[in-house]
């Protein structure tokens, strides 16, 4: 025998489609809160119903009681069938199309009754309440069946209480009306539940094209490689709304930009800070491979619009090609200069040479020495007002290159720097932009000349470097810090306009500043003022500490033997 097949559970497969999911959720909530308002609407509407029937009957009763011929009657005539009360009571009955008008005495005994049989006994509900003085509402059974009352004192001409009138409504005629309601609410309700269905096929409708016919899974999947996409590349991602907003950052981004999280949410110029980098994050600057500099970091953005008025700015970090390409700049002018001196020195052997056939000893070691001397003075020169050795060894090898391009490079007298510097490698960086920039400059010009000046006052540092140079114009003079403008021609290997941006952004990271005006003989001037360049000054006692022997209880410091 076969096994028996397990059984199979039922389930209920919802479709996939999100669209789909969506349009059934909602046409099941129009459908719930349909439902769920008629309830709510029916259960106080027969409440409603029986307290207008009752007080329906109360009114009457009340119109009865007001009658002072009923209670003269009432008390001056016996109760028959055919007496005044019972047909005041059946006229009044017949006008209102009451189910009973019951008049009674104070024992309760019925003067007037729809029934002719029943006057003259007594009521089949106790007339107590009524008989105080009191008006009663309520829904009860009696004779005629369930009813709808009203139970009112009946009083003569002096306020006395000589009875009572009741009088009932057919409680079938109200549940009549409620039921005769139900139709109406229920249609109501079914134009309401088709609005509700309508309405959610038009949104899932939108939904669908929005998320483009997908289904849920396909929807978590996306979102999944979307975040290992963002986190994974080595690009910077920033998402915006259309108000401009930060809505999305992925890891890359934060590190370029030295921003977290707290950052979501705010504009770019209150996360960034106004400058050129909100600016083209923005798109208040347009274009392609767009250069900002942020930090010490080179960027390079690009910004694409998105359909719902938002927009997604990539960010590439560019400084270490930079880095190279500057270093390749380097490199080729050094191969230029050493290809000059490889040259010059060729010279000189050849000089030296002759004189050493002529046998012109004497001249041929001045000639070495003179050589030598202006190499080594130079050197000494720039070490005896650089103490740094970072920065002394740069201004060395530009005085070189720059001898070798036909630009006379020298120190002011006023140059003295002190080797304080807390960051020495960010005032080379300026020191050797400005020197390039104004080596480009006067490079090929009669007479060219940059002067370099380096002053130390308490813990500021100033720097000016002068050329000879054609200048800058004053309407240029703060484009030029600007990343990315630049008048000299793009090389094949680098961005132009990075290092008198990079320049002035290290300058007032040191909360100083960076500026350009026009030299005294004409050329160019650029000024960097450093406040916290330097260290503090150690005392003298501290920089040469006295010496004493300790073997000798009876010796003298090193100071006091000078002193005496």
């Amino acid at each position: 025998m076969s096994p028996t097949p397990p059984a199979r559970r039922l389930r209920l497969h919802l479709p996939r489609r999100m669209f789909a999911q969506v349009l059934l959720m909602q046409v099941a909530i129009a459908a719930g809160v349909a439902v769920l308002a008629t309830g709510l609407f029916l259960a106080p509407l027969s409440d409603q119903l029986d307290d207008q029937a009752m007080r329906r009957a109360l009114s009457i009763a009340q119109t009865t009681a007001a009658q002072p011929q009923i209670a003269e009657d009432l008390t001056d005539t016996p109760a028959t069938a055919g007496g005044p009360v019972q047909r005041e009571a059946e006229r009044i009955r017949t006008a209102t199309k009451a189910e009973y008008v019951v008049v009674m005495d104070r024992r309760g005994v019925r003067w007037s009754h729809p029934t002719p049989s029943e006057i003259g006994r007594l009521v089949s509900t106790d007339p107590g309440k009524a008989l105080a003085g009191h008006d009663v509402m309520q829904i009860d059974s009696g004779t005629l069946g369930r009813t709808a009352r009203g139970k009112v004192p009946l009083r003569d001409s002096d306020g006395k209480v000589v009875g009572a009138v009741s009088v009932g409504i057919a409680y079938d005629s109200v549940r009549a009306r409620l039921l005769h309601a139900i139709p109406g609410l229920f249609a109501y309700a079914g134009g309401a539940l088709a609005v509700g269905a309508l309405a959610a096929w038009l949104i899932s409708r939108r939904v669908q094209r929005q998320t483009r016919d997908l289904a849920f899974s396909d929807i978590s999947a996306l979102l999944a490689e979307r975040e290992a996409m963002l986190h994974g590349i080595r690009e910077g991602v920033v998402a915006l709304d259309r108000g401009g907003r930060i809505r999305l950052l992925n890891d890359e981004a934060r590190r370029l930009l030295g921003i977290g999280d707290e950052a979501v949410g705010r504009s770019l110029d209150e996360a960034l800070g106004e400058g050129r980098t909100a600016d083209v994050l923005a798109g208040r600057v347009t274009g392609t491979d767009l250069l900002t500099v942020r930090g010490q970091r080179v960027l390079v953005a690009n910004r694409m619009p998105t359909d719902d008025g938002g927009a997604v700015a990539t960010l590439r970090d560019r400084t270490e090609l930079e880095q190279l390409g500057r270093e390749l700049d380097s490199t080729r002018g050094l191969i230029d200069a050493l290809r000059a001196q490889d040259h010059e020195h060729a010279n000189r052997m050849h000089t030296v040479l002759g004189l050493l056939e002529l046998e012109m000893y004497d001249d041929a070691v001045e000639f070495v020495g003179e050589v030598v001397g202006d190499h080594r003075a130079t050197a000494e020169q720039v070490a005896e007002k650089i103490q740094d050795p970072l920065l002394a060894a740069l201004l060395v090898g530009k005085a070189t290159v720059a001898a070798e391009r036909g630009v006379a490079l020298s120190l002011a007298d006023r140059t003295g720097l002190p080797d304080r510097l807390i960051d020495p490698r960010g005032l080379v960086t300026i020191v050797g932009n400005l020197v390039d920039n104004a080596l480009d400059a006067t490079a090929g010009t009669p007479h060219a000349r940059v002067e370099v000046e380096l002053q130390a006052e308490g813990r500021t540092a100033t720097l000016r470097v002068r050329d000879t140079g054609p200048g800058i114009p004053e309407e240029q003079r703060e484009l030029i810090f600007t990343e990315g403008w630049s008048t000299k021609q793009r090389p094949a290997h680098r961005e132009r306009g990075i290092g008198l941006p990079l320049v002035r952004r290290l300058a007032e990271r040191q909360g100083g500043s960076a500026t350009v005006g026009e030299a005294a003989g004409g050329g160019a001037e650029f000024t960097v003022v450093l406040p916290e360049a330097l260290a503090e000054a150690l005392a003298e006692a501290e920089l040469e500490p006295a010496l004493t022997v300790p073997s000798d209880p009876h010796a003298h410091t090193v100071a006091e033997e000078e002193s005496r």
